[in-house]
């Protein structure tokens, strides 16, 4: 039942979508542990290379090369493992993304009784993001995508992009950010095209330290949108750093029927990053489970 339910919201397009539906659900998934820990919103307060996934345009504000990577453990045979790196070149930040996900073992049954056979769903997505300073503060960032789709005997490609808008401290502390993510298309996968679940994130962080106790403390808000689905979602995180070495988060997300909370914590050793998340699902779909590696070159 899980396979099923795990199938049915990653490849609704494969025997046709009704209105207002879209696929590619992997894309929805969250990009490093510590956005996803901090409620998923990742439009602003990202202060790494994984902000190519949410808003490109707070790229600019990473000067240092980082490499990534990401396993994210999602209900029952379902795994994504994304990669990334980032570096400047000619004078602009850069970075690469790579997601693979793959749903196992997945039975063909055309009759009642034992499975006739298995098979495996495969999704790829390839991308490059820059950013650059449009004025005082205020940046933009750009996100091209190249997708995959591959279901039993049928596979499917596409092209996609993000465009992102950043304005750092706004007062000092306070960042505001927008981004449009997934818009774009896919060649016919079967008998129809596949849908990307095109969505708006806008979002506000702030960050405070008490220099007297070590600690650091980011708190972040925002909304989203996806436009072929009813309702938005509302987000809320919290960060608390202890040294620039030890982090514990916590937010909230809603407008889901499955999941609301979001936990994690962080350790930081040299220029290693070691970042997880937990994030609870309702109706025995299996939590999930998200560890993320970074490390930066200083």
């Amino acid at each position: 039942m899980k396979k099923i339910i795990c199938v049915f919201l990653l490849a609704t397009s494969l025997f046709g979508q009704s209105a207002g539906n879209s696929g590619l659900a992997f894309l929805k998934f969250g990009f490093g542990a510590r956005n996803v820990a901090l409620s998923d919103l990742g439009v602003v307060g990202t202060n790494d290379l994984t902000a190519l996934n949410y808003n490109p345009a707070d790229l600019a504000a990473e000067k240092n090369n980082q490499l990534l990577f990401t396993h994210n453990s999602l209900f029952t045979d379902l795994s994504a493992e994304m990669f990334g790196a980032s570096f400047n070149l000619w004078g602009l930040p850069l970075a690469l993304g790579i997601n693979t996900t793959n749903i196992s073992d997945i039975e063909v049954r055309t009759t009642p009784g034992p499975a006739e056979a298995t098979f495996s769903a495969h999704y790829f997505n390839g991308s490059i993001s820059t950013a650059h300073e449009i004025a005082g503060n205020l940046y933009a960032g750009v996100t091209f995508k190249y997708l995959y789709e591959n279901m039993y005997s049928d596979d499917a490609e596409g092209y996609g992009f993000d465009i992102g808008l950043t304005y750092q401290k706004l007062v000092e502390g306070l960042n505001l950010g927008a981004s449009v993510r997934n818009l774009g298309s896919m060649n016919i996968l079967r008998s129809e095209s596949t849908k990307l679940p095109a969505d708006l994130l806008i979002g506000a962080s702030y960050n405070f330290a008490m220099p007297d106790s070590k600690f650091d403390f980011t708190v972040l808000t925002g909304l989203q949108k996806y436009t072929l689905e009813d309702g938005s979602h509302f987000h809320i995180g919290g960060e608390a750093v202890y040294n620039n070495m030890f982090a514990l988060r916590a937010g909230y997300v809603g407008g889901y029927d499955s999941k609301s909370l979001t936990t994690g914590f962080g350790i930081k050793w040299i220029g290693l990053n070691l970042d997880y998340a937990y994030v609870p699902v309702k109706y025995g779909l299996g939590d999930s489970h998200i560890i993320t590696f970074i490390y930066t070159f200083e």
